[in-house]
């Protein structure tokens, strides 16, 4: 006997909540050892702390020396001043602590985002706060990989729908000659579009986000944006978009031929209709999965690819806190991007669960 469609629903509900709990909190333990790694290898050991307490002391010693005020003041009276100065800011920067404890603190400020001062870097508007550098870079990077993501989402899956009812054709055998070009990352492809349309034929910029100084009016600037996003948005579009069509491709071929699709053809429902139900429907489980991981992949690539285009994105912003030694900024990028990652990982599970029951039902019995 079946179960009531109440407490039924209540049971996938269950369920649900119970696989997206349990991915939840593994997601968290991935985020917290893969951050904690960072802070590790980032500070080297510990070694980091040691030349920045060797910095303070010096730029304590500089101050004393160069403040009129203390001039008058014998040498041990200054080395005494020097001393206590020292040692309030290495308590204040916990430096005085073993690595071990500094680095679970460290650990617990980045994961509730209090990623402190940056120590060379700051914001554009002159802010030394880790969060506000971060906050600043973070919607470039957004709008950039955001925008091309979705571009190369809805062109594919036209695409392919598209490809799947003319297979063999000379379109159809060219999309598959060209699949092999997606194995080039997104700046590889930005090189060659830099040097051809911004240098040989010179009709878009080579980098930046907007025209300097920007423009006043918010449509002028817009269209400033759109217009230095087009070289980047065309190079990740490259790099993805022929194994993207030719992938789901084949997914809506395997699909196309199954015994309800040819029932549905031999019943006369439209074409549109079958496509829709019959074929879409259900291969929208791998749709969604190739594109998450695709999104995943370029994530990863921010950083090299922001740099070709001196997008300032958090990729840039990465790049340039890596030589100067910027410690609390990388732990700050890194985090962010793990966020993002997990954010990433964790809708994929989610969707993929409420596309397919079996797999928040098996989540729900573990």
């Amino acid at each position: 006997m079946a179960p009531p469609p109440r407490r039924g629903l209540l049971r996938d509900l269950r369920h649900m909540l119970l696989f997206a709990g349990k991915r939840l909190v593994a997601l968290l333990l991935t985020v917290l050892v893969g951050v904690y790694l960072t802070i590790v290898i980032a500070n080297m050991g510990g070694q980091v702390d040691e030349l920045r307490l060797v910095q303070i002391r010096s730029q304590a010693a500089e101050a004393v020396r160069a403040d009129p005020a203390f001039q008058d003041l014998s040498s041990e009276e200054r080395n005494e001043l020097i001393s206590r100065q020292v040692s309030l800011e290495v308590e204040r920067l916990r430096l005085d602590q073993p690595f071990v404890v500094r680095s679970v603190d460290y650990l617990q400020r980045a994961m509730r985002l209090d990623l402190g001062r940056a120590e060379q870097m700051h914001s554009d508007r002159g802010s030394r706060e880790v969060y506000d550098i971060i906050v600043e870079r973070l919607p470039a990077t957004l709008l950039l990989f955001g925008s091309a993501n979705l571009l190369v989402f809805f062109v594919s899956v036209f695409a392919a729908l598209f490809l799947s009812r003319r297979y063999g054709s000379t379109l159809d055998r060219s999309v598959i000659a060209l699949a092999p070009t997606s194995a080039a990352p997104g700046w590889f492809y930005g090189i060659f579009l830099i040097l051809l349309f911004a240098f040989v034929v010179p009709v878009l910029p080579a980098g930046g986000m907007v025209t300097a100084p920007p423009p006043e009016g918010r449509w002028d600037y817009a269209a400033s944006v759109l217009r230095h996003m087009l070289l980047p948005l065309v190079a990740m579009f490259l790099s993805s978009i022929f194994i993207s069509i030719y992938s789901w491709r084949t997914f809506f071929l395997i699909h196309s031929s199954e015994d309800y699709v040819e029932m549905a053809r031999a019943k006369g429902l439209p074409s549109n209709l079958i496509e829709r139900r019959y074929i879409l429907r259900p291969t929208l489980s791998p749709i969604i999965t190739s594109f998450l991981l695709m999104l995943i992949g370029l994530w990863s690539g921010a950083i090299i690819l922001e740099q070709v285009f001196n997008w300032p994105g958090l990729g840039s912003l990465l790049f340039q806190a890596i030589g100067h030694r910027d410690t609390p900024v990388i732990i700050g990028g890194v985090v962010i991007f793990a966020y993002l990652l997990a954010v990433t990982v964790f809708l994929l599970d989610i969707l993929y669960a409420l596309l397919d029951p079996r797999v928040r039902i098996e989540g729900g019995r573990r």
